[in-house]
């Protein structure tokens, strides 16, 4: 099934969307009895397609089918353009690389200032702006982080559209590796989908990836204050935004969605109204244990990490002399060629585990170690090694008294569990907005 095949069911899907919430006065006041009515089984499995699809709202359908005799030829091509594609360094001149660039040192500002912002090219009825602004490193620093934000066309609601906070799972720590650079890289039919049911999606890309910051690889306190500081940048690059806001985020931006609910407890916004995880909600040394089908950088990524909040580490210290020269490309590329011929075990010496830093990494990057505000709606797959260590971490959040629904999925592909949990993350956000009860599971959890 090519595309083409797909596009009119996806669009009828998209359409019935957006006349459910034109029937409705608000996306707040529309009924639960109303979501059900809209997210059937069909619609369900459209909106799995939807996000199966990626890059089809982004550019125009291409056929499925390659004559045999050209598919070797296509392959070269795609691979020299990718290799082309993944180099660090921006072009010189162009003007992504001078939106995303700024001065040394960086200019005073504080922390959600907007820097600069430019519109961005979309389709299906999605508006999106490019954002540079300010933001704070995991060590307390000022930075530069970038994002993009996507909102309905036409005119905002009284009041200003809904905001959902997008943290995206982590693909590298090169400039290169940012969404807003590579539109390809944002799950794209799903952000459009909530766009076309009335929200407005901030999403960052973290600093250090598209500026020229070193990005802190799974730094909850950096990655969170990236989410957090990209809201009010937002509101200043779009003024239709409303006020009221929560965050969500898969992967590595599920451990982000939770550090955002600490953080909110620290210093809280009146306007926060909770956070949706979906997938991977664990603790960074959990990411670390031998599991046996961890990513082939992982280890790579850690040292990135380490080297980013500790600028006293050396690599060398838990990497061995076969991973150091991959280490060094990490900042080169959106993904290291190579590294999936080492295994894991051959990239860490022993006993790395011990390293001061590491032990100290990991430490500030343990989620549920101070009370969240706000609800959680944790979204995890029974099939996925983490979820042991998810369930962990949701044992602890309602251990100290945080409002936590968890949801748990038979699928194993991250993909599926995102398109099959749709229903409760529309039926949850809505409820937030709507000043309804959030609803807990935690007495389930002990």
């Amino acid at each position: 099934m090519s595309y083409k095949d797909l596009l009119p069911g996806l669009v009828s899907i998209v359409s019935a969307a957006r006349r459910w919430i034109s029937n409705a006065r608000s996306v707040e006041e529309s009924t639960l009895e109303d979501r059900a009515a809209f997210l059937n089984p069909e619609i369900r499995t459209g909106v799995v397609l939807l996000w199966l699809s990626g890059t089809l709202f982004a550019q125009q359908a291409r056929p499925s089918e390659v004559p045999q005799n050209e598919v070797a030829q296509n392959q070269l091509q795609r691979d020299q353009a990718t290799a082309a594609q993944k180099k660090s360094h921006l072009p010189r001149n162009s003007p992504a690389k001078k939106f995303y660039d700024t001065p040394v040192p960086l200019p005073a500002g504080k922390p959600g200032d907007l820097i600069r912002s430019a519109p961005l090219p979309y389709s299906l009825g999605v508006q999106a702006v490019r954002i540079l602004y300010y933001s704070r490193s995991g060590n307390g620093d000022l930075v530069a982080a970038s994002g993009v934000v996507l909102f309905p066309a036409g005119k905002p609601p009284a009041g200003g559209w809904p905001v959902i906070a997008w943290a995206h799972s982590l693909s590298g720590v090169a400039r290169v590796c940012a969404p807003s650079l590579a539109r390809k890289l944002l799950p794209v039919s799903f952000l459009s989908m909530y766009v076309n049911l009335g929200y407005a999606v901030v999403a960052t890309d973290y600093a250090g990836l598209g500026t020229s910051f070193r990005n802190a690889f799974a730094d909850v306190r950096a990655n969170t204050s990236d989410v957090i500081y990209s809201i009010p940048a937002a509101r200043s690059a779009v003024p239709g935004l409303g006020p009221r806001w929560i965050a969500m985020g898969t992967g590595e931006g599920a451990m982000a969605v939770v550090g955002v609910a600490e953080m909110e407890y620290q210093a809280p916004d009146p306007s926060y109204l909770g956070g949706v995880a979906i997938s991977r909600v664990t603790d960074l040394e959990d990411l670390l244990a031998p599991t046996g089908n961890q990513p082939h950088e992982l280890p790579l990524l850690l040292a990135y990490g380490l080297k980013t909040a500790y600028p006293q580490f050396d690599a060398s210290d838990v990497l061995t002399e076969q991973a150091l020269p991959l280490y060094e490309r990490l900042g080169e590329e959106c993904g290291v060629s190579g590294v999936d011929k080492m295994p894991v075990t051959d990239m860490l010496k022993a006993h790395w585990e011990g390293n001061r830093f590491v032990q100290d990494y990991f430490r500030r990057n343990r989620l549920g170690m101070g009370p969240a505000n706000g609800p959680l709606l944790v979204i995890g797959s029974e099939g996925e090694p983490s979820i042991i260590a998810t369930t962990k971490v949701v044992a602890r959040l309602c251990q100290q008294g945080d409002w936590v629904l968890f949801n748990r999925y038979a699928e194993y592909d991250p993909g599926r569990v995102i398109g099959d949990s749709v229903r409760d993350q529309m039926a949850w956000i809505q409820e937030r907005f709507a000043n309804r009860p959030a609803r807990t599971n935690c007495s389930l959890q002990h």
